[in-house]
C-alpha cells in the first residue's frame, strides 16, 4: 500500500510518520506501508517544501514497482484554491498513475478536518468526490464522520488541527474497515 498525503499521512507534531493513521492501517491490514509526501501539500499547494501531491508522487514513488493499492489522501491544504483547478489537478494524477501502474487500485480520501470544517473545505471534497466519480475510484469522506467523540484533546493535537495518537487511530480502523469493503 501507498499513501500520497500531507501531514496527516507523514505526520507532524508529536507523531511520526510510522505512527500516523496511513502507517496503521496498512499494519491493520497485514501490507507494507509506502508513504510519500509532506506537511503543507496538496493537490496543488506546494507547503514548505515546495511541492505538490504530484510531485511528490514523482519524486518519491513513481520509480517504485506498482502497488496494489494506492491512496491519494488530502485536500486539506488545497482550500485557498479554486475547486475547479483543485478539480483539474486531482484529475491529472490519477491519469499519470492509471498511466504508469494500470493495476493499481486507487482510492481517494477526501479532506480530514477533526472538526470544525470551514465550507472551503467541503468545496474541495466535492471537487475530489466528482473526479473519483468520473474516473472510476473509490472516494471515501472524511468529513461525513464525527471523529471528536469526548474531550477534543483526546483527539485533536494542541494546534486544534492535526491528530493525536489517539486520533490517528480513530482514522486507521475507519480506513482499514472501509478499505476492506471495497477491496
Amino acid at each position: 500500500m501507498m499513501v500520497v498525503g500531507d501531514s496527516f499521512t507523514v505526520g507532524s507534531g508529536p507523531v511520526p510518520t510510522w505512527q500516523t493513521y496511513a502507517t496503521r492501517t496498512a499494519r491493520m491490514l497485514g501490507w507494507q506501508p509506502v508513504i510519500a509526501g509532506a506537511g503543507g501539500t496538496g493537490y496543488l499547494n506546494h507547503g514548505r517544501v515546495g511541492r505538490t501531491f504530484q510531485q511528490s508522487f514523482d519524486a518519491e514513488l513513481s520509480w517504485r514497482p506498482a502497488p496494489d493499492v494506492l491512496i491519494l489522501s488530502g485536500g486539506h491544504n488545497d482550500r485557498r484554491w479554486p475547486a475547479l483547478q483543485v478539480r483539474r489537478a486531482a484529475a491529472r494524477l490519477v491519469w499519470q498513475v492509471k498511466g504508469r501502474w494500470p493495476r493499481t487500485r486507487i482510492v481517494m480520501v477526501g479532506p480530514i478536518w477533526l472538526e470544525g470544517a470551514p465550507p472551503e473545505v467541503y468545496r474541495v471534497r466535492d471537487a475530489l468526490k466528482e473526479v473519483a466519480a468520473r474516473e472510476g475510484v473509490p472516494f471515501l469522506d472524511p468529513l461525513a464522520r464525527r471523529w471528536v467523540t469526548g474531550r477534543p484533546a483526546e483527539t485533536v493535537l494542541p494546534d486544534g488541527v492535526h491528530p493525536t495518537f489517539a486520533g490517528h487511530l480513530r482514522i486507521a480502523r475507519w480506513l482499514a474497515q472501509a478499505l476492506g469493503r471495497i477491496s
